[in-house]
């Protein structure tokens, strides 16, 4: 073998050498390693603005909420006080009790409530600084014994429901009010606020009433007076103020994080986007405000009226698929008696609805599906799209198509045949609401397929839509035996996000 430098062998000797190079390079200048960072590593699609901030969220999976109407017009038989009474004509029969309300919508199904704690004639139904306008001057002990915010707030948080506020922004007891000056404002109704929102931290909603002036008392001046309320009540200020107290604290109405939805008779459009106004929104509009449905529950006024009665039970399920099943919430109302409390034949009918929703709509037979698409977004590092995300019961985890790619088909398949009524679908709104067309199909072998729902608008979905299969939200009928259901979605925004598909 043929010999090198100090009788090595070559091959050897020119490792050594090329080793000794790179050992004198590495002391001369070190060598710098830079982890490489992809910039979108999930493969999680853009966002379609406008998009809800965190608290609108948490608002949205409320769902089903109460209103609770009661204070001074309780007493008075009124609907709207002038704001001159004496506050003396509040005079519960009993220390109001809220934990009876709230217990009585828990088992309606409803998710929480908001107490109306000061109406259009200024009465407050807490010991407020603001204003002698309160309970403390009730006409009897179990007035004055009254704290509604206070009682609420407790019984909501052991029950764990959400709950909140209604405030009036218009006063018509507060010589204050419209007076030319900020003192109102600043003075009276930001200070009531405040001191609503340190009642709880966890509240979710604080109500903010459209009606923004009028005739009134107004400290004995019985005159009209009418406000800008896009500028009078210094709302950027209020929410700052609320918010910093509340974080999670959605600013109903006038405080614009949460919009009306055009009526007072419990429906939204059967096209419906959480942006712009009205019962249908804009596609187009800039700022997410997703829509409440405010209603009755009751055949007659807001507030307790000695002859009243509840609405049918069918009435009450027709509300409920056409707001929380159309992208809005129901906030519905159900007014305490002089008593202070709720009615038996209000509780009983509460009871029957939870009943009713649990019936209906509590089995969900989609998990136990095979679900698929037609197509699904490359999976990242972290993060996959399949079909099987709708069902997996996460509200964070979806199914996705690639970017740019607007319609697409899901297919649920028993292998025994399902009787069906419902079909429900919730978009991942986080990233902003896409769905602009869908159609429902339905079918008895698997092969042949016969639409459903035709004479219902399958354009928005959003938050949660469900769609009747037989196109009524009045009549539940026999339902469909199926062994398979097919959603395509013709059109969107953009890629369609879907977190959930239900079938019941």
């Amino acid at each position: 073998m043929t010999k090198g430098f100090f009788n090595m062998p070559i091959r050897a000797a020119v490792s050594s050498v090329l080793l000794l190079s790179c050992t004198c390079g590495l002391s001369a200048q070190s060598i710098s390693l830079e982890k490489q960072t992809l910039a979108n590593p999930d493969n999680e699609p853009a966002p379609v603005f406008p998009v809800p901030s965190q608290r609108q969220i948490l608002w949205n999976e409320t769902e089903f909420y109460a209103f609770f109407h009661y204070g001074m017009n309780t007493y008075t038989d009124l609907e709207w006080g002038n704001g001159d009474e004496d506050e003396s004509l509040f005079q519960p029969t009993e220390v109001p009790d809220p934990r009876q309300w709230l217990e009585a919508v828990k088992a309606a199904g409803m998710k929480g409530g908001i107490a109306v704690v000061k109406h259009h004639d200024g009465f407050c139904l807490w010991p407020t600084a603001t204003t002698t306008h309160n309970i403390t001057k009730a006409g009897n002990e179990p007035g004055r014994a009254t704290n509604i915010p206070r009682d609420f707030a407790a019984a909501a948080r052991d029950l764990g429901l959400k709950y909140g506020f209604y405030v009036s922004p218009w006063d018509r007891n507060s010589a204050y009010y419209g007076d030319g000056t900020n003192r109102y404002v600043n003075d009276v109704f930001l200070k009531q606020c405040q001191e609503l929102a340190e009642y709880g931290s966890d509240q979710f909603e604080m109500w903010f009433d459209g009606a923004n002036g009028g005739s009134g008392y107004y400290g004995g001046a019985n005159e009209p007076r009418v406000v800008d309320h896009d500028t009078y009540y210094n709302i950027p200020n209020l929410r700052d103020k609320i918010h910093g107290i509340a974080p999670d604290c959605v600013m109903w109405g006038v405080g614009d994080e949460a919009r009306w939805i055009g009526n007072e008779a419990g429906w939204a459009g059967e096209t419906c986007w959480s942006y712009g106004s009205g019962t249908s929104g804009d596609e187009n509009a800039w700022k997410w405000k997703a829509g409440e449905s405010d209603a009755k529950a009751t055949l007659s006024g807001w507030f307790w009226h000695r002859d009243d009665d509840m609405r049918s039970l069918d009435q009450l399920w027709k509300f409920y698929l056409e707001t929380v099943g159309r992208n809005a919430t129901l906030i519905l109302n159900i007014p305490p008696n002089r008593t202070g409390k709720l009615p038996e034949t209000y509780v009983t009918r509460l009871r029957e609805f939870g009943e009713r929703l649990n019936q209906r709509l509590g089995t969900d037979l989609a998990p136990a599906a095979r679900i698929s698409a037609s197509a699904t977004r490359k999976a990242g590092l972290n993060r996959n799209y399949e079909a099987s995300n709708m069902t997996d019961g996460d509200k964070d985890s979806y199914w996705a198509t690639d970017d740019g790619d607007k319609d697409a088909s899901i297919i649920l398949e028993w292998d025994d045949p399902v009787n069906l009524h419902y079909i429900a679908l919730q978009e991942y709104i986080r990233k902003g609401q896409r769905v602009k067309d869908f159609t429902v199909e339905t079918s008895e072998n698997g092969i042949d397929w016969t639409p459903r729902a035709t004479n219902v608008q399958t354009t928005t979905v959003g938050y949660k839509r469900i769609i009747p299969l037989n196109g009524s939200t009045e009549e539940y009928g026999p339902g469909y035996n199926v062994k398979a259901v097919r959603i395509t979605i013709n059109d969107a925004k953009d890629s369609p996000l879907i977190h959930t598909v239900s079938a019941y």
